[in-house]
């Protein structure tokens, strides 16, 4: 089959934020997709993903051979697989956040489990796609050892900043409703997306796993154009909901959290090594990062973006709603992440924001 088509820091707030509007929180209602000349007539419609079933199945193990474990973490999920791709085209989404730290980055033999797997099931291309925060991913498919795969498997390296977008609505730092240019590949209902990716912690949402791999992918990240700030916006608060609001449209098929070694600290780049042995999989992207959170010792609650989308419905995210598939418990595995210097910082999103009194008319 032949394929179709400065890192985040934590960011200052607003010295006054007495103009943001209290209607902020009506926004998602006016998610729309506004589809770019490029696209316009190429792509089919693009619905929301369907609504997320009342309970979601987890796969959970814990060894020391990470191609392995991401091979038999996927094994429950087989007829899943098969009936999800049928002949779309597939995509494995790693996580480049960097292209030159190894251990901020998807390590290439989680994707060989992934694609091992994959082997007897599907007989077209795969395509390896990412958007790095850095630019261009092409450095990290080499210093990554990336390149190898493209001799192991029938795999394409891809570059997705080069490919059409469309743009979806989120919120400025002033709470204006603007278009952010997204990477139409993760938004065609005709692909298959697989997130994998290594748990970690992150300067601005607290933590990063599989839907964040995905959620901030697709903003188009060269050209001239910089759509990862627009989503940042004004800090974590604004990154939180536009995260929320880009779920509407953007989540992957299944997701893999390879963490047999984690990040912890000054995520998503300049944290420290955790060795943790544990491995994830699941179609509900929701239900797998709320157990790689519960693994990292992370109270849910304070993950924002992951918190709106389990109020919200894409996903399930309530512990005793999510079946564990294994013999083992993840509460039996959890490690304490040490969290960014500045979480308390970080946390300011649970506030309310200070909103002055309103004008008396007349």
């Amino acid at each position: 089959m032949q394929h179709r088509h400065s890192h985040p820091q934590v960011f200052d707030y607003l010295a006054d934020r007495r103009t943001f509007l209290k209607g902020a929180t009506l926004l998602s209602a006016g998610l729309m997709l506004n589809r770019s000349p490029a696209v316009r007539g190429a792509q089919p419609p693009a619905p929301a993903p369907a609504a997320q079933p009342a309970r979601s199945r987890v796969s959970f193990l814990t060894g020391t051979d990470r191609r392995e474990m991401v091979h038999k973490a996927m094994e429950p999920f087989k007829e899943e697989i098969q009936k999800g791709i049928q002949d779309k085209q597939v995509y494995i989404k790693p996580n480049f956040v960097s292209t030159n730290v190894p251990l901020c980055a998807t390590h290439v033999d989680a994707v060989r489990g992934v694609l091992d797997f994959l082997k007897p099931l599907y007989a077209g291309k795969i395509i390896i796609g990412e958007s790095s925060a850095m630019g261009s991913p092409v450095p990290g498919f080499e210093n990554y050892g990336y390149r190898a795969l493209e001799k192991e498997y029938n795999v394409e390296l891809v570059d997705l900043n080069t490919h059409p977008t469309q743009s979806i609505w989120v919120i400025d730092r002033n709470i204006h409703a603007v278009p952010c240019e997204m990477i139409a590949d993760f938004m065609d209902t005709r692909n298959y997306f697989i997130s994998v990716t290594r748990l970690k912690t992150h300067d601005t949402v607290v933590a990063t796993m599989g839907l964040k791999n995905m959620l901030m992918a697709a903003p188009v990240n060269g050209g001239g154009r910089r759509m990862k700030r627009v989503m940042h916006s004004g800090g974590p608060r604004w990154l939180h909901y536009n995260l929320f609001l880009a779920a509407q449209r953007i989540r992957p098929q299944l997701t893999v959290i390879d963490g047999l070694e984690g990040m912890q600290g000054s995520g998503p780049i300049r944290g420290t090594p955790i060795d943790h042995g544990v491995a994830l999989a699941g179609a509900d992207v929701c239900a797998v990062d709320a157990i790689g959170a519960q693994l990292m010792d992370i109270p849910l609650e304070n993950i924002g973006y992951l918190t709106y989308c389990g109020n919200a419905g894409l996903g399930v995210t309530d512990y005793a709603r999510i079946d564990i598939i294994g013999d083992k418990a993840p509460k039996d595995y959890v490690k304490k992440y040490e969290l960014h210097a500045a979480i308390e910082q970080l946390l300011e999103w649970k506030t309310d924001l200070p909103f002055g009194q309103t004008p008396r008319r007349g």
